[in-house]
């Protein structure tokens, strides 16, 4: 949770947005809602990690919409870059935690 412990918004980009909304149906307010709800589980993504720090969030909308967020932090910014329901094996980590 320290990734983004001093954290004061978000930042977003319209073709990142539009993206995430067109193909994988899940609004930006959604993605928003995720960080702010319990449990939220955050890691480190070393795998897309090549030019900057990379995280991924494992959370839910306050619909209950079980969501995976991939992200980055710029300027105290939290910076979605993918959004999208969450996997069999994400959502048995996430319910288990």
């Amino acid at each position: 949770m320290e990734r983004i412990a001093g954290c004061t918004g978000f930042q977003w980009d319209d073709g990142n947005s539009a993206k995430i909304s067109g193909r994988h149906g899940v609004s930006s307010v959604e993605c928003e809602q995720l960080f702010f709800n319990i449990p939220l589980i955050v890691a480190d993504d070393d795998q897309h990690s090549t030019h900057e720090a990379r995280f991924y969030a494992l959370g839910q909308s306050d619909s209950g919409r079980l969501l995976f967020v991939a992200f980055t932090v710029r300027q105290k910014l939290i910076r979605v870059i993918s959004a999208r329901a969450m996997s069999r094996r994400e959502r048995k980590i996430y319910l288990s935690s």
